[in-house]
């Protein structure tokens, strides 16, 4: 039995997002010092992916996602889900973001990542698999 197996994907998102929230705050004198900006993109990839496989009730965050995505649509309907994950990495790449709101930009990522299909879907698609992997 794995001590994942136990946990479930949702206890790993959870925990996680526990890590982001406490990971990318400064000056709180813990024994583990803040994430680099690294840590916090693959710890959201995962994070989010591991709340988009949870499945139901959790997956109203995805809805959500959904939801303004529509609304964006309403006002520029030549902006497809690709379009706006492409945005979305060019934002996390090119802006300076604080490590905490990286973390969240990711997240927000990863739910449009896997509706966008492509390359975008495939990435999301694998991480979702491995987070599934280590909670079976």
């Amino acid at each position: 039995m794995s001590f994942f197996s136990g946990i479930g994907v949702f206890g790993i998102a959870s925990a996680l997002l526990v890590v982001l929230w406490f990971g990318t705050k400064d000056n709180e004198n813990a024994k583990v010092g803040p994430l680099n900006w690294w840590a916090c993109v693959l710890l959201s990839l995962l994070a989010g992916a591991a709340f988009n496989a949870a499945g139901t009730p959790f997956d109203l965050i995805s809805s959500l996602v959904n939801d303004l995505v529509g609304l964006i649509g309403a006002f520029a309907p030549e902006l497809t889900m690709p379009a706006l994950a492409l945005i979305l990495a060019l934002l996390a790449v090119f802006k300076k973001w604080s490590r905490r709101g990286i973390s969240y930009l990711v997240v927000f990522f990863t739910y449009v990542a896997s509706g966008a299909g492509g390359p975008w879907a495939v990435l999301s698609k694998r991480i979702a698999a491995a987070v599934h992997g280590m909670a079976s």
